[in-house]
């Protein structure tokens, strides 16, 4: 092969490494911010459930019988604005209150349960869907060229939303009908 030849090979190889590395930071750019969008939507679900719950407690604690609705009021404002910094933490305690309610509330209106259940239901999506966009995100950032160019590396990675919602049965089929 002639030096001109070798040069036009290296040529192309470098307009390829380049417009892969174009790719890759506009995959990023895109993943960054449906991070961010999702994150948003999450946020606004858990705020909704959060709000929800603390007006069951407020408003029919004499159903709930005012321990319950005392501590339901107590968890669902921590959830609302975490003070520790934990959200997770917080909206597990709000979780595990709303799931220890009895299925029959006589005196609650239906529609606040039924807004209690499909908030809950909403929040369970919206928290995969974040968590969906979170797996994209670390799946392209580790993969070897990404970290060998480092490429979004003064980027925090995003962190997975893990509460316990009994949604992880569905996702992860297991239970009695995938044994």
């Amino acid at each position: 092969m002639t030096p001109d030849a070798w040069l036009l090979l290296a040529a192309g190889v470098a307009v390829l490494l380049l417009a892969w590395t174009a790719w890759t930071l506009t995959r990023l750019r895109r993943l960054e911010g449906r991070v961010a969008r999702a994150w948003s939507v999450l946020d606004t679900r858990l705020q909704q459930r959060a709000a929800l719950a603390a007006d069951l407690a407020s408003e029919h604690a004499a159903v709930l019988g005012e321990d319950r609705a005392t501590r339901l009021k107590a968890v669902a404002h921590e959830a609302g604005r975490p003070r520790t910094g934990d959200r997770e933490l917080a909206e597990n305690a709000l979780g595990r209150e709303l799931r220890a309610l009895p299925a029959e509330l006589p005196g609650v209106p239906a529609r606040l349960l039924t807004e209690l259940a499909e908030a809950d239901a909403r929040m369970g999506l919206a928290r995969r869907f974040y968590n969906d966009a979170v797996r994209d995100t670390h799946l392209l950032r580790l993969h070897r060229f990404p970290r060998l160019l480092r490429l979004h590396a003064d980027r925090p990675l995003p962190r997975f939303f893990d509460v316990e919602d009994g949604l992880d049965a569905v996702t992860t089929g297991a239970g009695p009908a995938a044994r």
